[in-house]
């Protein structure tokens, strides 16, 4: 086994612990099911194959908001209003709306806001001490929000009350039992979170304020599942050389978003009768796209120079009409944050899953640097040798 191959086995096999730890047996479902490109069980299709998964989402009807999907869950916690709750004009309003926020200008004038949150909870990693990067990524996206909302509420508030509002919307709608009180939980944890974002809103205004608080969780979830992973990849992996490459750098983050997959799973209902991969679909029957396996995150490492197809790397921000619309936002903020850590080439020192958020991620990512040195006028680092980590 040469090096290369070892440490991408062992960067495989710590982010693959994210999956089995905190969604085992609907992990080991897919995992069963994901050599066919489509597979029905019952009423529901778990679609696997990169061109179905496409299909899907660019040529099958969707109902945005029926029992199950996204659209759903977000209507039956708010008062509506949501993206997922309009359709037609009022749909494509509000997308653009978003696009501009989160386009090119929008997004450089958001950067100075989670620059200063990595320069300051990176500080440590130059004198050799630790750094748990969940709280970081947790601060981080707090902030963003904070700025492209324009509200005053607490970064770190508004990224726990994020979380809390997708992992308790998330145990409301998975198959199975639920405890006694799951939905009332989810319904208050949504409304806290509206409360925070828009204090003091009027009733007339809840459309927005559901919409605010539906980008807060997308936002906050996403990047808090995605940095520590990325992360936790090029420590494994020895990707940090790359990571350093202003000429690699965008290459390597397409790729571990392709392969970090933040959202690995996308619950939809079709809302027409259709064929998918050659299984015939009815109106009603629930899809559950799997953008880990569509984008071909389960077998194809990261791999900046024969990385995948742009239009294969884009699927885990979805396609067509129900594209993300925030995937510039989730580029630059990684890019930022491989650049601010690749001078200190960290190395994992604890990990722990965390079993109870929406998405796969890390509850814990405790990272030292190998190299520490003071940070140059042109953002790279005078690299040393890091001290001795004492007690």
């Amino acid at each position: 086994m040469t090096g290369r191959t070892s440490t991408t086995g062992r960067a495989l096999r710590r982010d693959r612990r994210v999956h089995t730890r905190s969604h085992p047996v609907l992990f080991a479902l897919l995992a069963a099911t994901r050599r066919k490109d489509v597979t029905r069980v019952g009423g529901t299709l778990l679609v696997h194959g990169t061109e179905p998964y496409r299909h899907a989402l660019t040529r099958i009807p969707l109902d945005r908001t029926a029992a199950g999907t996204t659209g759903g869950a977000a209507r039956q916690l708010s008062a509506g209003g949501t993206l997922f709750d309009q359709h037609g004009s009022d749909h494509r309003n509000t997308r653009r709306t978003l696009a501009d926020d989160l386009g090119a200008s929008g997004v450089e004038l958001l950067r100075p806001v989670w620059r200063d949150v990595l320069a300051r909870r990176l500080a440590p990693l130059g004198t050799g001490r630790t750094v748990d990067l969940v709280p970081l990524a947790r601060e981080l996206a707090g902030a963003t929000v904070r700025a492209l909302l324009d509200t005053r509420a607490d970064p770190e508030d508004i990224a726990e009350a994020a979380a809390h509002a997708a992992a308790t919307a998330v145990r409301d709608h998975l198959p199975g039992p639920r405890p006694p009180g799951t939905a009332r939980a989810a319904a208050a944890a949504a409304a806290h979170l509206e409360a925070l974002l828009a204090p003091g809103c009027p009733r007339d205004a809840a459309p927005e304020s559901a919409l605010r608080a539906m980008l807060a969780v997308a936002a906050v979830n996403t990047t808090v599942a995605a940095l520590p992973r990325a992360a936790a990849w090029c420590a494994d992996a020895g990707l940090w050389d790359q990571a350093a490459d202003d000429r690699l750098r965008p290459a390597l983050v397409r790729e571990l978003l392709r392969v970090v997959a933040p959202s690995p799973l996308l619950p939809r209902v079709a809302a027409a009768d259709a064929e998918l991969g050659g299984c015939p679909v009815s109106a009603g029957d629930r899809l559950i796209l799997v953008a880990r396996h569509a984008a071909r995150a389960h077998c194809e490492p990261p791999d900046t120079h024969a990385p995948a197809p742009a239009d294969v790397a884009q699927l885990v921000f979805g396609a067509g009409p129900h594209a993300c619309p925030g995937a510039r936002l989730a580029r630059a903020q990684l890019d930022d944050t491989l650049a601010a850590l690749a001078p200190h080439q960290p190395t994992v020192l604890r990990a722990r899953v965390d079993r109870r958020a929406a998405l796969p991620g890390w509850r814990t990512l405790t990272v030292r640097a190998t190299r520490t040195g003071r940070t140059t006028s042109s953002g790279g680092a005078t690299a040393r040798p890091a001290p001795p980590e004492h007690p």
